[in-house]
């Protein structure tokens, strides 16, 4: 017999009880956890790669965003095959590059990981937080891949972040919470995007933005009774529907060249 707030309780009844409990879960539908634990260690991993290039500046190269290009006699770029430049780029960031202003990107891009990010992860729950993140730095990708020239460059995490001014905006807008702040935010930050856009990587923040904001709409306004499917079935169509855009864009740049 155990001790309980009705008397005593048999060891067999309490399992019983236990087996029936319901697991705690988040606002939408994560487990929850104690402590950012995605959040830092994306920030860790942006940290940590960036003084690896700072060091070696030649990796960037080799892993930046890339559409199609020829050089050193052989074609490089997503088109020739290197698609892992899709999400590769998304933790890079331009040390020696960006005009000199390399330390500002991943400072700010930081900055803005950190300001959003562990709440983000609270609401969401760590699975879904960090497929919003990484599904928004490829949407953002995806997005330069088509706008940008085949042969432009483009490193940093700002498609991710974009991604999660995007869920922000989406979880606020859900709970019934200041959306004003965000708005404002997203708002002079796309601004800046345009002004600066032969420096910035404009189209990489549109495609975050929009990944970000569509995947947490259908995980934040999943029915109740179907959330844990609809949002799977949400991630698997924007992973689908992202894989047929980078097969089309591809068959184009290849036909060409």
């Amino acid at each position: 017999m155990r001790s309980a707030s009705v008397g005593q309780q048999c060891v067999d009844c309490i399992a019983q009880g236990a087996q029936g409990t319901r697991p705690a879960r988040t606002a939408f539908g994560g487990r929850p956890a104690a402590g950012a634990v995605v959040t830092w260690t994306l920030v860790a991993i942006n940290v940590a790669v960036f003084l690896l290039t700072w060091i070696r500046p030649g990796i960037v190269n080799h892993l930046e965003m890339l559409g199609y290009a020829t050089y050193g006699g052989a074609p490089h770029g997503v088109a020739a095959g290197e698609w892992y430049r899709l999400i590769t780029s998304a933790f890079l960031a331009p040390a020696t590059g960006l005009n000199g202003l390399g330390f500002l990107d991943i400072l700010f891009n930081m900055w803005a990981l950190i300001f959003v990010g562990p709440a983000l992860e609270g609401f969401l729950g760590r699975l879904r937080f960090l497929s919003v993140y990484l599904l928004s730095a490829v949407g953002g990708s995806v997005m330069f891949y088509y706008l940008a020239p085949p042969n432009a460059a483009a490193v940093g995490a700002s498609g991710a972040v974009f991604g999660l001014f995007g869920a922000w905006f989406v979880v606020s807008r859900r709970l019934r919470l200041d959306t004003r702040g965000i708005a404002m935010l997203i708002a002079i930050n796309l601004a800046f995007s345009f002004f600066y856009h032969n420096t910035i990587a404009w189209q990489d923040h549109i495609g975050g933005l929009l990944t970000g904001a569509l995947l947490t709409a259908a995980y934040a306004y999943a029915p109740r009774r179907y959330r844990a499917a609809t949002q799977a079935l949400a991630t698997a169509a924007v992973v689908a529907a992202l894989l047929i855009a980078i097969a089309v864009r591809t068959g184009q740049l290849t036909a060409v060249g």
